[in-house]
């Protein structure tokens, strides 16, 4: 069974930062797309970074220039380091596990973990 657990939101001011991390239970975790998630409330889940089993990397254009994700592939780890946070960065984050193989695609979520900048 695949578990996916978020770690690090909180409360922060605004112009603060955190660090996210997600740890996932999978083998070969090297192989899986990994990608972090937020809501806020009343509002639609959107991606906000991803990091490809070759390295490609995206981010969302509001967090450009403020947020990076990484990943440790030794640890079963990706991270989200949040810079510069923004009152409109508040939002619960989710960690996403998306393992594709052919045409198959299986996507594993974390609970989710709380972050709130205050302004």
């Amino acid at each position: 069974q695949v578990h996916v657990v978020e770690s690090g939101g909180g409360l922060v001011q605004a112009g603060g930062s955190l660090r996210l991390s997600c740890v996932a239970s999978v083998n070969l975790f090297s192989i899986y797309d990994m990608g972090w998630y937020r809501q806020a409330p009343g509002k639609q889940r959107e991606l906000v970074a991803g990091i490809s089993r070759t390295g490609s990397i995206n981010y969302a254009d509001s967090v450009k220039g403020r947020f990076t994700i990484s990943r440790d592939n030794a640890k079963n780890t990706v991270y989200l380091q949040m810079n510069s946070l923004k009152p409109e960065d508040t939002a619960v984050y989710y960690c996403n596990a998306r393992l594709v193989l052919g045409a198959t695609m299986r996507d594993y979520w974390g609970q989710g973990t709380q972050v709130t900048v205050s302004s």
